[in-house]
C-alpha cells in the first residue's frame, strides 16, 4: 500500500481552499493528508463584497463567507486558522509557521505545496500612513476594523486615496452611509483601467453624486491629531483635505514575500510565474494561484497581475485537479472587469489604448452612445461603448462600457469575442437577443463594432 502523501496549502481563501477541496474530492485521507494555513480566522470569503457590507447592502461579514473553517475541517482538511507561514524550506520540503495567539512555531513537511498567499493593499511609505483611522481593505479583518472606525459617533468626513475599482466602490459605500466623501487620485481621470475619455464619464458621474473627486492629487502625508488619529490628508500642492477616516484604494500587490525569499520565479509585477497547470515554473511539486500570481493576457501575449476572485477560484480547481492526479489547465484571461459607483456601471475587457501601444499594435477606435433598451421603452438608460480594433486585421482588441443599468454585463459579449479571436466584422454578425425591454434593434456593442469596421476600412493597410 502506497504511503500517504501530504499537501500543504498556504492561504485559506478562494484559490487555496478551492485547491484543497478539489484535491480532497479526488483523493481521500488515506491517500492524501491536507494541511492548510490561514493567517486570519476567516476562509473562503468574498473580499469583493466588502464595499457592499460597508455600504449596507450586505448585513455583515458572515454573508460573505462561502465556507467556514468548520465546514472545511468536516471535509477532512486540517485547516489551521490564526497561523502564519513565515518561511519556505524548498530543499527540505517543509514550511515554518507561527500560531499567532500563542507565538509558538513549528515546521510542517510536505510532498506537494500550494501557495495561495493573495494580495495586500498598496500602502505607500508616507508620514502618518500607520495612524489610527487609516485603513486598507483586502480581508474581512480589514473590513471589520474599518467598520469599527465608521461606527464611532464623531466620524463624518472620509477621504479615499486612489480611484481604481477599490477606490470608487469604497467611495460609493461611504456616500451610502451618509459620509462626506473626497476621492484623491494622481491621474487625469479616475479608473485608470479605462482610457481617459471613458474615465472622464466616471469623473462627471461621481461629482454629480456628491463625491468630490480631485485629479492630479499626489498625497504626501496623513496629518494626525494629538491622539495620533488621522485628521486630514495633505497633497504635494499644499492642500489639506479634512478626514475623520482615510481609506486606501490605491490597489493591491501580490503577497509574495515568502516566494521571493525562497527564490521562486516572479514576474514584472512581483507575482509568481506558473505554467498552464498552475505549477510554479521549474518546480514540479509546487503550485500557485489566486492574487499572488501573474496570468497570461490572451490579447497582448504578456503576463499580468489581475487580482480577481473569479480567476482565483478557477486556479484552485485547476491546482486541485493536478494535485489529485487529474489534469486541467488555466489558459489565460482577456482582462474582464466590472464595477459600479451608485447608479453608474463600469466595464472593460481587453486592451486600453495605452496597452495596445505598449505591445506595438496599430489600432483604430470607435465610440458610440446608445441606450440599454429600445429608446422608446420606459426607463431607457444611456451608455457609452468604446471599441479598439487592430488596424490591419480588424481583430477586436478591447471594449470599455460606461452607463446605466444593463451596461456592465454587456462586456461579456466582448469577452467571449476576444477569447475567440474574433474580428469586428464577425462581432457585427453575432446573433444577439433582441426585444424592446432588453436592447435596441442594434445592440450597443454591435453598433460600436459597425463603427469600428468602418474605421478599419478607412485606415487601410
Amino acid at each position: 500500500m502506497a504511503a500517504t502523501e501530504r499537501l500543504v496549502v498556504v492561504g485559506g481563501d478562494a484559490a487555496g481552499m478551492s485547491a484543497a477541496s478539489q484535491a480532497r474530492r479526488l483523493k481521500g485521507p488515506a491517500e492524501l493528508d491536507i494541511v492548510a494555513f490561514e493567517r486570519t480566522g476567516f476562509t473562503s470569503y468574498s473580499a469583493c463584497g466588502i464595499p457592499y457590507w460597508i455600504g449596507g447592502a450586505v448585513a455583515g461579514p458572515d454573508e460573505l463567507i462561502a465556507r467556514t473553517p468548520e465546514e472545511h475541517r468536516a471535509r477532512g482538511i486540517d485547516l489551521r486558522t490564526g497561523t502564519e507561514v513565515l518561511e519556505l524550506d524548498l530543499a527540505g520540503q517543509r514550511v515554518r509557521a507561527r500560531d499567532l495567539e500563542s507565538g509558538s512555531e513549528s515546521w510542517t513537511g510536505y510532498d506537494r505545496l500550494v501557495l495561495a498567499t493573495g494580495a495586500r493593499p498598496v500602502r505607500p511609505r508616507l508620514p502618518g500612513i500607520d495612524a489610527r483611522g487609516v485603513h486598507g481593505v483586502q480581508s474581512l479583518d480589514d473590513g471589520q476594523r474599518l467598520m469599527d472606525t465608521l461606527e464611532r459617533g464623531d466620524v463624518r468626513r472620509a477621504v479615499v486615496v486612489g480611484a481604481g475599482y477599490i477606490g470608487v466602490e469604497m467611495a460609493e459605500a461611504l456616500v451610502l452611509r451618509g459620509f462626506e466623501v473626497t476621492v484623491l487620485h494622481r491621474g487625469a481621470q479616475p479608473m485608470a483601467t479605462l482610457d481617459p475619455d471613458m474615465g472622464g464619464l466616471v469623473h462627471a458621474a461621481m461629482n454629480a453624486m456628491g463625491i468630490r473627486t480631485v485629479a492630479g492629487a499626489e498625497v504626501t502625508k496623513i496629518l494626525t491629531d494629538e491622539e495620533g488619529r488621522a485628521r486630514a490628508v495633505a497633497t504635494a500642492t499644499g492642500e489639506e483635505y479634512p478626514a475623520d477616516v482615510v481609506v486606501l484604494g490605491i490597489g493591491v500587490e501580490p503577497r509574495t514575500g515568502l516566494a521571493r525569499a525562497a527564490g521562486l520565479p516572479l514576474g514584472e509585477s512581483g507575482g509568481l510565474l506558473t505554467d498552464l497547470a498552475m505549477r510554479v515554473r521549474g518546480h514540479e511539486n509546487i503550485w500557485a494561484g489566486g492574487d499572488c500570481v501573474e496570468v497570461l493576457d490572451l490579447v497582448s501575449g504578456r503576463t499580468r497581475h489581475i487580482p480577481l476572485g473569479t480567476h482565483a477560484n478557477k486556479h484552485g480547481q485547476v491546482i486541485g485537479s493536478g494535485v489529485g492526479g487529474g489534469y486541467a489547465t488555466f489558459p489565460g484571461v482577456v482582462g474582464t472587469a466590472v464595477s459600479k459607483v451608485c447608479d453608474l456601471e463600469i466595464a472593460r475587457t481587453g486592451l486600453r489604448e495605452r496597452d495596445a501601444r505598449e505591445v506595438g499594435l496599430r489600432f483604430v477606435t470607435s465610440t458610440i452612445r446608445s441606450t440599454n433598451t429600445a429608446g422608446y421603452y420606459p426607463g431607457a438608460a444611456e451608455m457609452t461603448v468604446k471599441m479598439l480594433a487592430e488596424q490591419r486585421s480588424g481583430r477586436l482588441l478591447g471594449v470599455q462600457i460606461v452607463g446605466g443599468a444593463g451596461a456592465a454585463k454587456r462586456v461579456d459579449i466582448a469577452a467571449v469575442a476576444l477569447t475567440a479571436g474574433m474580428t469586428v466584422d464577425q462581432v457585427v454578425s453575432l446573433d444577439l437577443g433582441y426585444a424592446p425591454p432588453f436592447s435596441p434593434v442594434w445592440d450597443p456593442v454591435l453598433v460600436a463594432a459597425r463603427k469600428a469596421v468602418a474605421a478599419v476600412r478607412s485606415a487601410g493597410v
